[in-house]
């Protein structure tokens, strides 16, 4: 290197265009795969393979990378090339504003880089990685979770094996706002992914440089091609017939090409379609036992598009995946559940053992399609008991499970108001109900009661919700331990008492939306008489269980004089925890407290197996029992600790300390 060239590295902390051009010819792989995995999962695998590369070719001094070049990072502890540092932070910088909106762009236009045409640019080939085992498809799914920062660091760590404060510095050059909470997230994925990591980022997975290549649709190729020969007076003239078609039946939609089709692995002849009567004769109840019903189940070109859309999605196809869900093809063990027209559009639904996946396309009008696709891996009597079927102004439908012998609709809100039978037709698809609000609305809380038949389970009804998925959320309750009783399970929370504990943490739901949730319990673990009079309160603990096996939890205090449906008090929440489930059977919690007479205190209690309560800091307190009750100052600053019967020690949930 040249002594004018070290001075514009280490000087200005800026690249002479021939180092960069070296590191990028050098480093070109890595960056690429940097890139790769950066840039949003939202985006397909063949359009992840090109910007990547456009990325990274970009990233020359010289081409617009965002307001500013980024500066060398300061060098810690050793001393890598600089050249390197700064193309990697441009690679970043680029990569990480891939899918960032400008405040006002309109949300149904892609973001301005995506509208950019960039090099390089591939016609007629569908570029992706090679497929590969299962652990690098988790990995990918895990790197899905986490925001793109978190996924560039956890990348730079693991790849290019750089220490944490040079990470935080690339990450600052590439104008991550908040580099370290990036950086912890990453540290925290590579703990749970497991001494592998290393070897499964350089797997053909993640590979973003050596690809398969696969043809684009042939037909529709040389019919455009055709098109672009043709006047504009022919043009007016289709575009008429096109208008004087438009209430043509669902067959007039154009058929894929043949090349569309033979890239299927599994067609609508090969699909599964359990008889109608299995979910009565099997052991397994669950999505496995549902039967294909739906009158348009012989429909073998709507089936078709469907299968096809799955696969490769066409152009314009509003595309939904669930919270750590791949989008991968559907497989040869694919089964087919419905087919039908719900309201003005033709639904396919499918199941392929880990997920659910829903087509939709309009009956009557050549618009875009929909693909939705949510997990659904050892689902159950209760979670595989409806899917969600359509959504249309405001209003759900389901496709109840073939077992569903009764549907109802409560309001979790109105907990001493009876359920309101619900219509099902025979192919169990429901009447329309109202969609749930979202947050910041808590009027109602509309969920269906729904009753197994007899002939699997007797008297069993049960309580599921739309939180968003294609799969209700499924709601239990667990009652107060009893005197000597052993320990509660949940149970469906029909009863009279499981409905006034849902009424208080309802218009919390809409919080879980759209996250993955599989079933939401809710555990009254403690009641305590209040002092001065004041009644009894009692403590609960809300566990949300996603699909993928973490929970989150909500610690709450209600005191009986509050309303019957008013909102509990929040004293305790945790992320991608075990507690409040079988796993994590015990919980202490504390809250400050303010009686009638306007004297402050502060109250704990625990579960069943808490012996003692230590309370620290602003109060300083160890007392006997499962509850707690002293006198303190206004708000005071107090840790919990609890000693269970074992002997062991537990703390408070949403607490750091060790234990």
């Amino acid at each position: 290197m040249s002594t004018s060239q070290r001075r514009s590295t280490s000087g200005s902390g800026r690249v002479a265009l021939d180092q960069a051009e070296a590191v990028i010819v050098d480093q070109y792989t890595r960056l690429v795969r940097l890139a790769y995995l950066t840039l949003p999962h939202t985006l397909s695998r063949h359009r992840r393979v090109l910007v990547a590369h456009s990325l990274v070719q970009r990233a020359l001094p010289g081409f617009r990378i965002g307001r500013a070049s980024p500066r060398v990072p300061p060098q810690r502890r050793r001393t890598p090339d600089p050249a390197v540092a700064c193309m990697r932070a441009r690679v970043l910088r680029s990569a990480l504003a891939h899918d960032r909106r400008p405040r006002g762009w309109p949300g149904f236009l892609p973001p301005p880089r995506a509208l950019r045409p960039m090099l390089p640019v591939v016609w007629g080939l569908r570029l992706f990685p090679r497929a590969g085992s299962g652990e690098e498809v988790a990995l990918g799914q895990v790197l899905s979770e986490i925001p793109a920062s978190a996924r560039a660091a956890f990348v730079l760590l693991q790849l290019e094996g750089l220490p944490r404060p040079e990470v935080v510095d690339l990450l600052t050059a590439a104008g991550v706002p908040r580099p370290k909470e990036a950086l912890r997230t990453a540290c925290d994925v590579e703990a749970a992914a497991g001494p592998a990591t290393q070897a499964l980022l350089r797997s053909r997975e993640f590979d973003a440089c050596s690809v398969q290549t696969r043809p684009t649709d042939l037909l529709r190729r040389r019919r455009r091609h055709q098109l672009a020969w043709f006047t504009a007076g022919i043009v007016a003239l289709c575009c008429a017939v096109l208008l004087t078609t438009v209430g043509g039946a669902p067959s007039d939609r154009p058929s894929p090409s043949p090349a569309a089709v033979a890239a299927l692995a599994v067609g609508p002849e090969q699909l599964l379609r359990t008889p109608r009567d299995a979910w009565a004769d099997t052991s397994r109840v669950d999505f496995t036992a549902w039967p294909a019903r739906g009158p348009r189940t012989d429909d073998e070109a709507l089936i078709t598009r469907a299968l096809v859309a799955w696969n490769d999605p066409p152009r314009g196809t509003r595309i939904s995946v669930g919270k750590a869900t791949t989008d991968e093809p559907p497989p040869r063990d694919t089964q087919l559940l419905y087919a039908g027209d719900i309201g003005r559009e033709a639904v396919v639904l499918f199941h392929d053992g880990r997920r659910v996946v829903r087509y939709g396309e309009p009956v009557s009008s050549p618009g875009d399609a929909s693909l939705d696709i949510s997990r659904s891996d050892e689902s159950d009597v209760t979670t595989a008991a409806a899917l969600v079927v359509s959504r249309e102004a405001g209003k759900v439908r389901y496709l109840t499970a073939p077992w569903i012998a009764e549907a109802q609709t409560r309001d979790l809100l109105a907990p001493n108001s009876p359920g309101r039978p619900l219509d099902v037709s025979d192919e169990g698809v429901t009447d329309p109900v109202a969609e749930p609000p979202g947050a910041g609305s808590c009027a109602s809380r509309p969920v269906l009661q729904l009753r197994s038949s007899s002939r699997i389970v007797e008297k069993h009804a049960f309580l599921v919700t739309d939180l968003g998925d294609l799969t209700p959320v499924h709601l239990s309750y667990t009652p107060l331990p009893g005197t000597g009783a052993p320990p509660r399970q949940p149970r469906e929370a029909t009863s009279g008492t499981a409905l006034r504990s849902w009424a208080h943490i309802a218009c919390r739901l809409p919080e879980l939306s759209r996250s993955g949730v599989r079933s939401v319990n809710q555990w009254d673990f403690a009641e305590q008489k209040l002092p001065e009079q004041g009644g009894r309160a009692v403590w609960s603990c809300t566990r949300a269980s996603t699909w993928r096996g973490p929970g989150s939890v909500l610690v709450q205090f209600r005191a009986s004089t509050a309303s019957a449906t008013g909102p509990a008090r929040v004293v305790g929440r945790a992320r991608s925890t075990a507690a409040c489930s079988r796993f994590g059977q015990h919980v202490v919690a504390g809250t400050p407290w303010t009686a009638g007479s306007g004297r402050h205190y502060f109250l704990a209690a625990g579960s069943r197996e808490v012996e003692e309560i230590d309370v620290t800091g602003d109060v300083d307190v160890t007392k006997r029992g499962r509850t707690l009750a002293v006198k303190a100052r206004k708000s005071p600053e107090a840790t919990v600790r609890a000693r269970l019967a074992d002997g062991e020690r537990l703390d408070e949930v949403g607490s750091r300390s060790p234990r």
